[in-house]
């Protein structure tokens, strides 16, 4: 058995998607205090102790911006039992965004128990464009990534990932924040030609803004995984994002 966390932390900010988090703590989008990024990483910790999983896979983590007072955010998950990791910024590897002191931390990353080979890919479309590739044992991969806000940018990337994943050579599991904001239907340039399957149901919601509701953090697999993969939400007070777990 393997467990896997897929975790969007919201930089770390604390605001849970509520109309009054978002009013009352709009100064932390330009700096949030240590206290607070401390607060929701002890939080974060408390859910990984309480499902123990082998691998987590975080969107939206800072690896030192202006607006976290350049405070490395991964450092503070490490630990004895995950001792491995990486953290690499989200931008394309020639975007300007990597150089300026708002953006330079932006990052994805993930730790681990066991020391688990990897490779970064930078798709070619879109401005948040880095996508890991982990493998597993029983040749086996984890792909994760956070996809644009962009429709048609989404599109051009689900198209990228749909190749990548047919050319990777075993099974897949797929982790992301999609923002498919009109639903499932977006999928199509993704899922179209494969024997890929959507693990979540479009009514359990991941994410919140207000009093919207959508189903945003997706959990894909190849169809030979459907019936050996278990899927749960785990609720995350400090962020809009609900974290999924996954078994397998």
């Amino acid at each position: 058995m393997f467990k896997i966390l897929f975790s969007n932390i919201g930089y770390a900010k604390g605001i849970d998607g509520s109309l009054w988090q978002h009013v009352s703590n709009l100064g932390r989008h330009l700096y949030c205090r240590l206290p607070v990024q401390k607060a929701v990483l002890e939080q974060l910790k408390n859910i990984i102790q309480s499902q123990d999983p082998d691998l987590c896979c975080f969107v939206e983590i800072d690896a030192g911006s202006s607006h976290s007072g350049y405070f490395n955010q991964i450092k503070d998950l490490l630990n004895d039992i995950y001792a491995f990791f990486d953290i690499s910024n989200k931008y394309g590897e020639k975007s300007m965004r990597r150089r300026l002191p708002t953006h330079k931390g932006n990052s994805n990353a993930f730790i681990a128990k066991t020391d688990l080979k990897f490779d970064r890919f930078y798709l070619t479309n879109g401005t948040k464009r880095l996508m890991h590739r982990i493998r597993l044992p029983d040749n086996r991969f984890v792909f994760f990534a956070h996809y644009s806000l962009n429709k048609t940018v989404r599109i051009k990337q689900f198209e990228e990932t749909h190749k990548l994943l047919q050319e990777c050579g075993g099974e897949v599991i797929l982790l992301a924040d999609f923002n498919i904001l009109n639903g499932f239907s977006e999928l199509s340039p993704l899922l179209d030609g494969t024997d890929l399957v959507v693990l979540n149901k479009e009514t359990d919601h991941t994410f919140t803004f207000y009093n919207r509701r959508l189903t945003l953090d997706l959990c894909i697999v190849s169809k030979s995984l459907v019936g050996q993969v278990d899927l749960k939400v785990i609720p995350q007070p400090f962020s809009d994002h609900a974290a999924l777990l996954v078994t397998v």
